[in-house]
């Protein structure tokens, strides 16, 4: 499946260019969205055991995959901007002994296959990632041989059906019978047909990177024709501001969605 390819190489460059800054952002900790609702959901999907050999997809500086080793895992992690892997290896001095960094682009067939050499994997995780690149397909295939039997590939995305390209976010009251209500509320207009288009994702970040839209249907398709089964979802939320906060919050709508499928 031959998706935006044309796009991969304008794709890299941009996310070269942003590395450092994001890098600088996220630090050691990275950041709320990344704390409170993909690691933890992540985590209880991937549900990994000591000894576990994790390979750790699209890692940028290395925050999960040292996380990983915190929970028993030995790392293989790779990322296609030299910047981020080299930024990884700094941030991970402590855990060199239990963490790979490698510099391997997931939409080249001959990068993934030296990925491969150094499977068989337990498990498999991409976080935040997939939809920023730009062809999935030579990855899924390359997920199908490397994973153990009954490994688990868990990965994250912005939630297709609630943040598709043109999402827009409101806050409303509303006066009805007597009380004042409030809601966050979203307004869409595309979500079966796949997109690509130019994104922001942190304010002030150097140039704007691309976002490759699919719907979930797309993501299922793919993975199965390769030997992989759906068998987890979490959509997680943030908990709702007591106060009301006045302004759009991801409560009731879940921004992200993490999957889980198995080799079968």
């Amino acid at each position: 499946m031959d998706e935006w390819s044309h796009l991969n190489e304008a794709s890299k460059s941009r996310w070269e260019d942003n590395a450092g800054f994001w890098d600088d952002y996220m630090g050691d900790k990275s950041n709320r969205w990344h704390r409170e609702l993909i690691r933890p959901a992540t985590e209880r999907l991937l549900n990994v055991q000591e000894g576990h050999i994790v390979l750790d997809i699209a890692c940028g500086n290395g925050n999960f995959s040292r996380r990983l080793v915190e929970l028993g895992a030995n790392v293989v992690a790779f990322d296609y901007s030299p910047t981020m892997i080299e930024r990884a290896r700094q941030r991970s001095q402590a855990y060199a002994d239990r963490i790979e960094y490698k510099v391997v682009d997931a939409t080249n067939r001959d990068d993934l296959d030296g990925v491969k050499a150094e499977g068989p994997f337990d498990s498999a995780v991409s976080n935040m990632a997939l939809m920023d690149i730009a062809d999935i397909a030579p990855l899924a295939q390359s997920l199908g041989d490397c994973l153990k039997p009954d490994g688990v590939f868990v990965f994250s995305i912005p939630h297709p059906c609630f943040q598709p390209p043109g999402t827009r976010k409101a806050y409303e009251t509303e006066d009805r019978d007597g009380a004042l209500l409030s809601r966050s509320v979203i307004h869409i207009s595309q979500y079966t047909t796949p997109g690509s288009y130019e994104s922001i994702g942190i304010k002030g970040q150097p140039v704007p990177h691309y976002m490759f839209h699919r719907p979930l249907t797309a993501y299922i398709a793919l993975f199965c024709s390769h030997g992989l089964v759906l068998d987890g979802m979490e959509e997680p939320t943030f908990r709702k501001e007591e106060s009301g906060g006045g302004k759009f919050e991801w409560d009731e709508i879940p921004p992200v969605i993490v999957l889980r499928f198995k080799k079968a």
